[in-house]
């Protein structure tokens, strides 16, 4: 017996207007990608190249989304020293958080002459930015359960004009005594936290095509290092990533260090991460002044995006936590150790109102709570964490929703680790995010990803985010829309989030999970 999960995402808007007869009014939102659009572009003519609109899923559907982003908001993100212009992938600088692919950010890339395109995800927690190729265990581009949804690619160093072999003397082989003395090919391996999840192959060098974020828009081809993806492992077959990673980490084979090291950008990058679930991500951009900033705590042997938290805030509770995590937008939700672990969830616990729904061993999550059938708000206590220098990162995001027919469920967002800390992705939601590895300073300021600063310091109310399901394990509910027969209101404070589960007046963002027994 196996299981299967369908992740459908529907967006309801919900009219505030004309409730003396407490009539709702409804909007049917369409993408302009969508089969309704196509169909009714069809109908009308009015548009004569309905034809080359692109397919759902494909590289060229989520290309096109970014440059159209790219259009609308010409308004960059960056502000870097010195005058130079910050750069970004060819294709944009949006990013995506896709559900389907273990809810990380990803975005295009184009590789080689001519360009091959690859949707990968955006990984600030290692350094090896890599793609399928010469595939003896890849994701599988025809059967497997995301290539119905996405199109993805396979790098042909044939293909490639501007492609190069990375022999095992160059600088960036750190596999020299594996190397094979007929090819002197450079083999490389990484291994991820992920349970059994790793890639392996050869590094190759070849042009990653990049433009200014200026007006002038200069378009660059920058050589980098990058692994040619022969046998991946785990996660990367069948839950997330199958596209390929892009590393962003410290180390010189990371295409950060490369641009730095060529003269092409600043040392230092930034990643937004929108509550919508778009994002940005720009290199050489060094943030603002006004930004929360932080120091790294850097080890030479192997660098990362290690940082002091030195408290935590829930609610009217002051944990006098003391302990280093990596911020990692590779990793979709918090991971905590004990005691921290511990403190902070069972200081969760004791704000919540609601009942606390018995631990499921399908579930990663242990503080998981109903809400009442009776009642139509939630009281979920605001969560900060104070770092190093003073600077508070309020938590935007630390509950995720699970709906089924019969009752609602949330979850504290935080899982219990055995081995590290984690700043995940959840916990970085609605900030502008900087990695700067000059100044060896994390830095954020909250951002709508958009080109726009908020700097609104009250923490005024916070839809729950419906959209930040986690892949399952097995199976866990189905879903159906919130009762419709009362009119809640939403209430904030400096100290709590009440989160209304209802339709009106808000955008609601629903995650459907619908599992059936094969």
């Amino acid at each position: 017996m196996r299981s299967q999960f369908i992740f459908s995402l529907s967006i309801c808007v919900l009219c505030p207007f004309l409730l003396i007869d407490a009539r709702i009014f409804s909007l049917e939102m369409h993408h302009r990608f969508s089969d309704p659009m196509k169909e009714w572009s069809r109908r009308s003519r009015t548009n004569s190249q309905v034809h080359n609109w692109p397919e759902k899923g494909t590289i060229e559907y989520y290309a096109l989304l970014a440059s159209h982003d790219h259009a609308l908001h010409r308004r960059t993100l960056s502000s870097v020293d010195g005058g130079g212009a910050a750069l970004t992938f060819s294709d944009g600088n949006a990013t995506f958080r896709i559900s389907s692919l273990g809810f990380l950010h990803y975005t295009t890339v184009m590789l080689g002459t001519p360009g091959m395109k690859f949707l990968v995800a955006l990984d600030t927690g290692s350094d090896l930015f890599w793609v399928p190729c010469h595939c003896v265990k890849c994701a599988s581009t025809n059967d497997s359960p995301f290539t119905y949804d996405f199109g993805l690619s396979i790098y042909d160093q044939e293909r490639s004009s501007t492609s190069k072999n990375v022999t095992c003397n160059n600088d960036l082989c750190t596999y020299r005594d594996s190397c094979n003395d007929a090819s002197n090919h450079c083999p490389y391996y990484v291994s991820y936290v992920s349970s059994e999840t790793s890639t392996s192959g050869i590094l190759l060098e070849d042009v990653l095509h990049l433009r200014t974020l200026d007006n002038d828009q200069e378009f660059i081809q920058a050589y980098v290092t990058f692994g040619c993806g022969q046998v991946q492992t785990g996660s990367f077959i069948d839950i997330a990533a199958p596209n390929g990673l892009f590393g962003l980490g410290f180390e010189k084979v990371s295409v950060p260090s490369v641009l730095f090291r060529e003269g092409y950008a600043a040392n230092s990058f930034s990643m937004c991460f929108g509550q919508d679930g778009k994002g940005r991500i720009n290199f050489g951009d060094k943030g603002s002044l006004d930004q929360e900033e932080t120091p790294f705590n850097m080890n030479s042997l192997h660098p990362t995006y290690n940082v002091n938290v030195n408290q935590v805030r829930v609610g009217t509770t002051v944990l006098d936590l003391i302990f280093t995590a990596v911020f990692d937008s590779g990793t979709s939700f918090t991971y905590l150790v004990d005691p921290s672990y511990t403190m902070l969830s069972d200081s969760f616990h004791l704000h919540v109102r609601d009942k606390r729904r018995p631990p499921d061993p399908r579930m990663p999550f242990e503080y998981c709570y109903i809400m009442s059938s009776n009642t139509s708000t939630s009281l979920i206590p605001v969560m900060s964490l104070t770092l190093d220098g003073g600077g508070q990162m309020v938590v935007y995001d630390p509950i995720i929703v699970i709906s089924n027919p019969h009752e609602f469920v949330y979850c504290l967002a935080v899982v219990k680790s055995q081995e590290l800390n984690i700043i995940g992705q959840n916990f970085m939601t609605g900030y502008r995010i900087v990695f700067d590895r000059e100044k060896l300073v994390l830095g954020w300021k909250k951002f709508d990803c958009y080109g726009i600063d908020d700097d609104s310091k009250a923490l005024g109310p916070k839809p729950v985010n419906y959209a930040s399901m986690p892949p399952l394990p097995d199976n866990y509910t189905q879903s159906n829309e919130p009762n419709r027969n009362t009119a809640p209101k939403l209430f904030a404070s400096s100290l709590y989030i009440y989160s209304i589960l209802d339709l009106i007046h808000f955008l609601l963002i629903s995650l459907v999970l619908v599992f059936q027994w094969l």
